[in-house]
Parts: structure tokens; C-alpha cells; sequence
């Protein structure tokens, strides 16, 4: 079918000394990672590691040198990230930032906020997080109430954010907000805009939402006559809603939405070794997994291309993600906990908690699949 066309790419081959270097890297940081932070995989939040990462030049990869970036390729970039989510790193510190923050303000920003805040990205320095969801929008994201009204010199914002991803860790959010109101008839997109939070900016409350698994990583954020400078403003004001569906290609095509349980399905193909009934149902999955990632080879090679796959990469999340959550229940039926390592058991533990989120995060399973029945012209 046209519309879900996957032309089919791989990492180059000069790309092998990269990630011979990128594993020996993990070998060495990875020393004394337990069992829970590889299971937590890129929701893992280590600002030291990430300061370490940026010092190999493996953050903003692929940006000019101009704004501290390397100039690299795309697939390099996914070499990198492919190692990081294989060994378990905890790369939450500079994983928003990299993904999708940095490259809205590279396309879109101004030249002072690319000096002011790309490099900050790139040394593992400055942290992000992502504004959208909001306490009474679910998915229809384009109902959010919180707004920024022009004052004298900058913007004055209200409202509030929900399941905001290491908000109480991080230094920036780029929040979409209600800079007008959407015209009569409009559709209710019409009016939003994106603005770079400062988050240490007064007015602003933090409170941390506790998880199943003990964690705090999700926060609900309120603003309450939070002062905003002008150039706060990314892109055009009231081009908010495209700019922001825009980014989601990327954060939902990456190898993290395939390898998040990666580290547990690694373990077990060496806890089941040599047993000769558990191999086709674990082939099968590494099958699976094998197919998911050509896939996202392939939605990497279009946005490289400077292509658009946003069908594609609605498709990689949903099929990624079904995969990911199957993934701790797949291997428990081939070996059961008791008889799993310690290591194992562990993993397997913290992660049949986690894969719950795993088909929220990015967008619902069923905004997903709405998302393709639209672009294929089925609804």
C-alpha cells in the first residue's frame, strides 16, 4: 500500500566503529547500574551521565557546529541511541532535549535562543520537558486551557500541565498554550502557540505524581501569573499546533519506542539458553523486534531525507509499543520468576509495572491508530 510504504535502509557501514565505541562507553559507565535503572531504560534521569555523553559528542549529533553540534548523520545519531537503550542507560537528562526540543528551536527558533540554548543541550547541561497534556484535555489535546496573555514586555501564563515527564528535574519546558482565542467556527486549534518556560521562573509549582512502581517521574505543573519574556515565543505566534504535531514524528519513531524492554528480552535469551522448547516462542520475538527496528530504520531514512512520515511513525509507536508491553508477560510464560536470575527477576519486576504507560506515552494506541486511518483517507 502507497501510504505505509517502508523503504527499507540500514546504518552505514563506517557506523560499526561508532558503536564498538559507544558499547565500550556503556561497559565502562554501566559498571553499577542495578537491574531497576536498566529496566527503566530512557526514563532514567542521570544529569552526570548525560554531562558525560555530551562530552563524546553524542548529544545534537546531527546539529551544526555553529550552535555546538557535530554535523553528523541521522543514522549515526541512531547508532547511538540504539546502544543507549540496548545496555539500559539512564539518558532521561538530555533524551527531551535531544529528541525534539532542540531541533524545534534549530528549525524554528530564533537565532539568539539557538546561541542561548542549543549548546546547553549538547554538553548534557540543560534538561527538558514537554508541555502538552493537560488535567482536562486527555487527547483531545487541542481543548488545553492554559494561556499566555501579552503584557507589557513578555507574556503572562496561567494554567496548568499534567504527566509532565522529569518537570521537577528539569531546567526548560516548551509548553503549548492559548495565546488567542480560536475564531468563531474555527477548529479549536486555531490560536495556540509554543513558549520556552523557564522553570525555575516564579509562579510556577511542581508537584510530583507517585507512580505503581514507586518512582516519581510524571508531575502536574500549574502556573499561576507566570512572567514571560517576549522571545519566549518559539516560531510563529498561533502556529503552535502544527509546530507541536510536527515534533511528534520524532519522539514517536525512535528506537525507543521498540527497545524499551530490550534489557529484559536480552536477559532472557541468556537465561533460556540451551532450552530447546523456549526457543521458537523467544525466536519469535526476537523476530519481532528485528522487524520493528528495520521499520524504524526506515522511518529514520525519510526524516534524514527530509521527508514526513508521520503515518509511518504512528504505525512504528503502535506496533513498537504492543511488542514492548507483550514483551515481560511473553517471558514469563517461557521461564517462570522463581526460576529467573536475580537480575532478571528484578527487571521483570519494575517492567510489568512500567509497560502499563508504555502505550500512553507519545500519544494513545488509539490516537495512533486514528492517526493512520486518516492518512490512509479510511475515516
Amino acid at each position: 500500500m502507497e501510504g505505509l510504504r517502508f523503504t527499507l535502509r540500514d546504518t552505514p557501514p563506517e557506523a560499526a566503529a561508532l558503536r564498538a565505541r559507544v558499547r565500550d562507553f556503556l561497559d565502562e559507565a554501566g559498571r553499577d547500574w542495578t537491574p531497576e535503572v536498566r529496566a527503566r531504560s530512557w526514563m532514567g534521569f542521570d544529569r552526570d551521565f548525560s554531562r558525560a555523553v555530551g562530552a563524546e559528542g553524542w548529544i545534537g549529533m546531527g546539529w551544526p557546529t555553529a550552535y555546538g553540534g557535530h554535523a553528523r548523520s541521522a543514522m549515526e545519531r541512531l547508532v547511538v541511541l540504539e546502544e543507549m537503550l540496548a545496555a539500559g542507560a539512564p539518558v532521561g537528562a538530555h533524551w527531551i532535549g535531544d529528541r525534539q526540543s532542540g531541533p524545534l528551536i534549530l528549525r524554528l527558533g530564533t537565532e539568539e535562543q539557538r546561541r542561548r540554548i542549543l549548546p546547553g543541550i549538547v554538553s548534557g547541561e540543560l534538561a527538558f520537558c514537554i508541555g502538552l497534556s493537560e488535567p482536562d484535555s486527555g487527547s483531545d489535546l487541542a481543548s488545553l486551557r492554559t494561556k499566555a496573555e501579552r503584557v507589557p514586555g513578555g507574556w503572562r501564563l496561567n494554567g496548568r500541565k499534567i504527566w509532565t515527564t522529569f518537570g521537577h528535574l528539569c531546567d526548560y519546558m516548551i509548553a503549548l498554550v492559548r495565546t488567542s482565542p480560536a475564531p468563531e467556527g474555527a477548529a479549536k486549534h486555531k490560536g495556540l502557540s509554543q513558549l520556552l518556560v523557564d522553570l525555575r521562573s516564579s509562579g510556577i509549582t511542581i508537584r510530583p505524581i507517585r507512580e505503581l512502581t514507586g518512582d516519581a517521574t510524571f508531575n502536574e505543573i500549574t502556573f499561576d501569573d507566570v512572567y514571560l519574556p517576549e522571545d519566549a515565543l518559539i516560531g510563529r505566534e498561533g502556529a503552535g499546533w502544527a509546530q507541536a504535531t510536527s515534533e511528534l514524528a520524532f519522539e514517536r519513531s525512535g528506537p525507543d519506542r521498540i527497545l524499551s524492554s530490550y534489557p529484559l528480552l536480552a536477559e532472557g535469551v541468556t537465561a533460556l539458553a540451551g532450552d530447546t522448547a523456549a526457543a521458537e516462542p523467544l525466536g519469535r520475538e526476537v523476530a519481532r523486534l528485528w522487524t520493528l527496528r528495520r521499520m524504524s530504520l526506515a522511518v529514520a531514512g525519510m526524516l534524514e531525507d527530509g521527508g514526513d512520515p508521520l503515518r509511518q511513525a504512528a504505525l512504528v509507536k503502535d506496533l513498537g509499543n504492543s511488542f514492548e508491553q507483550a514483551l515481560p508477560g511473553n517471558l514469563r510464560r517461557l521461564i517462570d520468576t522463581e526460576a529467573m536470575p536475580e537480575g532478571m527477576r528484578r527487571m521483570h519486576a519494575y517492567l510489568t509495572m512500567l509497560a502499563t504507560t508504555f502505550s500512553l506515552r507519545g500519544g494513545t494506541r488509539e490516537i495512533m491508530r486514528g492517526i493512520i486511518a486518516k492518512e490512509l483517507g479510511l475515516r
